[in-house]
């Protein structure tokens, strides 16, 4: 079974580029292949599921336990042809100024095969001297192979040579120049795969243009199928795992439902940052999922135990979203009811009293929160961190941490002070609200191999009894 991660020098090398280009030519050969990603990205598993038509998984190691990353990367890989891994940012580049929850950490865990994508532009002999460089910056970079990006034949022919000879590394293929492949920024990152009208045009004319030795690929990434870990690791709720543990301690009343509950997901253009591992636990669990859409539907689903509201692009849907009168009264009315709610980010900026979209207008949302949301224009508190509860909750005890992350261009003139937050020695901040049925916040939070989808599903079965 082939099994890789593609990473590169730097962020802007054309990771993502190259992911769906390999993923994509090895569909059509045959291979069967799935995919993850390293870190905590939304918008580049969307592109490898438009590539595949199945979902792609996150692994993070400042998020998850190394067991329960191992025990995910089993579950995901197990059965398919190929398993192709993409990095984050710089192949080294992980926490703050340190490699934890790096690429090469993520290959390290897992023991992956990594194929270097470097960009040839301007440098010959040099980007020989940089590979050594990225080589050898650690004890085992498992390294076992380069890739060329946006790089012409003529170069190719020329470079692969030189590179071999100097580096010992098979130089496996390249992409050349496709200017009818770009796909457009926005202040998070890629723009989201839904929104590219001819994404699937683009994804063939990677899969085509790409020039690689296939058998050479093979020899350098095969290994045997990944050993499985027991369900337990992921499915964090359950009372018996065993060292080494997830993050946060297991209580006996967090034990599954006995029966299916009914959980309404917000799943739509606005609402789309959801991890796959977090749907697939939260079934585990014992929830039914049923999706709807803020911005078409009029009103949630009947018979429903609980509500997730993840994050997304709201501010890009602010006028939807706020003309669509029927639904917020829908959810103001469940929430403040004592529905179990969860609303991450987006979700959180949904259930405030107002939003300020791209433009600068402002657009009532459901009124559930105190806080407004307003554009900063930059990143706020962008990052890795761990917040603490102050007291028991839904979803976490009185002094329980757990390790968020949060990205975003908005913020709100009331982010809540149920949880201290901590990133680094120096950084802390106040933020989220939270009830025994209630959490919101800006931070996202990642559910597989923790007690919270079976508190959550809980908390739903406890307000269907009534």
């Amino acid at each position: 079974m082939m099994q890789f991660l593609i990473a590169a020098p730097c962020s802007g090398s054309g990771k993502t580029t190259v992911t769906c280009a390999v993923l994509a030519a090895l569909k059509q050969r045959g291979a069967d292949p799935c995919a993850f990603k390293s870190g905590p990205d939304y918008i580049d598993p969307m592109f490898h599921r438009s590539v595949l038509g199945v979902a792609s998984h996150n692994l993070d190691l400042f998020l998850s336990a190394p067991d329960t990353v191992r025990a995910l990367y089993a579950r995901y890989a197990a059965g398919h042809g190929a398993a192709v891994c993409e990095g984050a940012m710089g192949f080294y580049d992980g926490q703050g100024l340190t490699t934890r929850a790096s690429a090469w950490e993520l290959a390290d865990t897992l023991g992956l095969p990594v194929l270097l994508v470097v960009q040839p532009k301007g440098a010959s002999v040099t980007l020989a001297a940089q590979i050594q460089g990225i080589v050898h910056f650690r004890p085992d970079s498992h390294i076992a192979g380069i890739l060329l990006n946006d790089c012409s034949e003529k170069l190719y022919k020329m470079l692969k040579n030189l590179l071999e000879a100097e580096t010992g590394l098979p130089v496996l293929g390249y992409l050349p120049h496709l200017p009818g492949a770009a796909v457009e920024s926005r202040h998070l990152g890629l723009k989201m795969a839904d929104e590219i009208a001819d994404l699937q045009a683009k994804i063939a004319l990677l899969a085509d243009s790409l020039v690689m030795d296939w058998e050479k690929l093979a020899e350098v990434t095969n290994m045997d199928g990944p050993e499985l870990y027991p369900l337990k690791l992921i499915s964090g709720y359950l009372d018996d795992i065993p060292k080494p543990c997830p993050r946060l301690p297991v209580l006996p009343s967090d034990k599954p439902a006995r029966h299916h509950v009914r959980i309404a997901v917000a799943r739509d253009e606005a609402f789309c940052f959801t991890y796959a591992e977090t749907l697939d636990v939260l079934r585990t669990a014992g929830a039914e999922l049923v999706f709807f859409s803020p911005v078409h539907d009029t009103a949630l689903p009947q018979n429903i135990g609980g509500l997730y509201l993840p994050g997304g692009y709201p501010e890009l849907y602010a006028k939807q979203l706020s003309g669509n009168e029927a639904m917020l009264a829908s959810i103001r009315d469940a929430v403040n009811a004592g529905l179990p709610t969860v609303a991450e980010c987006g979700g959180f900026l949904y259930l405030g009293q107002s939003l300020e979209d791209a433009d600068g207008k402002v657009w009532p949302m459901a009124g559930v929160l105190p806080g407004d949301g307003v554009k900063v224009g930059r990143l706020v508190r962008f990052g890795y961190a761990e917040m603490t509860a102050k007291q028991d909750n839904m979803l976490l005890r009185a002094k329980e941490k757990l390790p968020i992350h949060e990205f975003h261009h908005w913020d709100s003139t009331a982010n809540g002070t149920a949880f201290t937050a901590r990133k680094g020695e120096k950084m802390q901040w106040e933020c989220g609200f939270a009830t025994g049925n209630f959490y919101a916040g800006f931070p996202h939070l990642y559910w597989a191999g923790t007690p919270l989808p079976g508190r959550f599903v809980c908390a739903a079965e406890r307000y269907i009894k009534g």
